[in-house]
């Protein structure tokens, strides 16, 4: 016979992407499909026509007919959609209604998730950035951990451990009313193991970022967990519209790194698993749903499932603010008053060896000296507007990290610079 705590070890390994399989071949093949589980663990479904998830209390509102299947939240209104004492993990979490069609809800909503009675939330994010995709935008994508499977509802599977309660609330900081239909299924269980870890996400924005200041996805956590992974929002300055942004790198910063990180990538395309540019599509474990090289635009994400990053002390993740263009064009635009910040130069020869030289108080040459050669690719700082959720595992069910930004913060400027663009 297997063991409660054996069955346990199998969901929190699902819950850690342990193993580089995916889940239902780790369910099939660690846990057969046909094997009974412990009289203490228990299916759970939490939605307006069970809001307890008790047993025998679903669908009573119409005398057992659809009768109570979405909650109206009026503007400024706080509704908790989760509220149970126990220990459990959540799985899986549906919702649609009025954020399926409106841009400003899916940025101004606010979701929160607090688990064993804490008082600051583990989760604090915009909820349609929560759910994979950022600048209040909708698409269709089905990956790791978010989905939306005809871009009007969205659904993420991660599990969520907690130990004593998980309470979840969605603020509605919109004008307008929100109408929401969701379920959250959930297994109730008697004990978690000792090492299972609390999960969370992070959720921030720079309306314009410092040149030579790399942005953070995820400012330094303390305690021993995992990230998961980041999606991401960029909208180009208008000053660097036409030239290409995506050079920064990301680095990784773990137990203990300072000015130097242990991870670090080679470009922003290259984290999310392209390359020379960036186009529109949809993986498993990273994409780009938005590019949209006209205006700007873009929305992406990477998670960490089978290539874990795991952290034992602290944890800290950045992007630099770097793009690309050629010396034509950086010329063309010095010219009209906007100087590009060089770091790094490459000749049209140098790609087999990829020979390359830094730039600035290492160097002895200037890109816009009359003579330096028009047909070499340049990297330059740049300053943009960038948003990230990042997601991970720690050791606590609060983290050090500020609370989510005011809703004015989060809708400035996208009616203007990305809703109207992308029509």
């Amino acid at each position: 016979m297997i063991k409660l705590s054996n069955i346990l070890y199998l969901l929190i390994l699902i819950s850690m992407g342990a193993c580089s399989i995916r889940h239902k071949e780790l369910q099939t093949n660690l846990k057969p499909l046909y094997l009974a589980v412990p009289e203490d663990v228990k299916t759970r479904w939490v939605s307006p026509e069970n809001p307890t998830g008790e047993p025998g209390q679903g669908g009573m509102t119409n005398k057992g007919a659809k009768g109570n299947a979405f909650y109206v939240i009026s503007p400024g209104e706080t509704k908790t959609i989760f509220n149970v004492n126990g220990a459990g993990i959540v799985n899986r979490m549906w919702l649609s209604g009025t954020l399926g069609k409106n841009m400003i809800q899916r940025r101004a909503v606010r979701i929160d998730m607090y688990w064993d009675g804490a008082i600051k939330p583990a989760v604090s994010a915009p909820i349609g950035d929560f759910f994979g995709i950022a600048h209040g935008l909708i698409a269709r994508y089905d990956n790791e951990f978010f989905q939306s499977p005809e871009a009007r509802s969205f659904n993420f599977t991660i599990p969520m451990p907690f130990r004593e309660s998980a309470l979840i609330t969605v603020t509605n900081e919109s004008a307008t009313e929100l109408w929401l239909w969701y379920d959250i299924n959930y297994t109730e269980v008697s004990k978690l193991p000792d090492d299972a870890l609390y999960f969370h996400a992070y959720w921030q924005r720079d309306l314009n970022t410092k040149k030579g200041i790399d942005f953070e996805i995820l400012p330094k956590i303390e305690g021993k967990g995992r990230y998961l992974g980041t999606n991401v929002g960029v909208i180009g300055d208008s000053l660097s519209r036409g030239t290409w942004f995506g050079e920064g790198e990301i680095k990784v910063y773990l137990d203990g790194d300072n000015q130097y990180p242990t991870l670090v990538g080679t470009g922003t395309e290259d984290y999310i698993g392209t390359g020379w540019g960036q186009g529109e599509f949809r993986g498993r474990y990273f994409g780009s749903l938005v590019s949209n090289k006209e205006f700007d635009i873009y929305a992406f994400y990477r998670y960490h499932t089978s290539d874990p990053v795991f952290f034992h002390n602290d944890c800290r993740v950045t992007i630099q603010q770097l793009g690309n263009t050629n010396v034509t064009e950086a010329k063309a635009r010095r010219a009209k008053g906007i100087d590009l910040e060089p770091v790094w130069y490459q000749g049209k020869d140098s790609v087999p060896t990829y020979q390359g030289r830094l730039l600035g108080e290492h160097s002895n040459r200037n890109i816009y000296d009359e003579d330096f050669p028009n047909y070499v690719g340049v990297h330059f700082f740049r300053s943009d507007d960038v948003c990230a959720t990042a997601y991970f595992y720690l050791d606590k069910p609060e983290n050090n990290l500020p609370g989510l930004a005011p809703v004015e913060h989060r809708l400035k400027d996208l009616d203007s610079r990305v809703w109207k663009a992308k029509k």
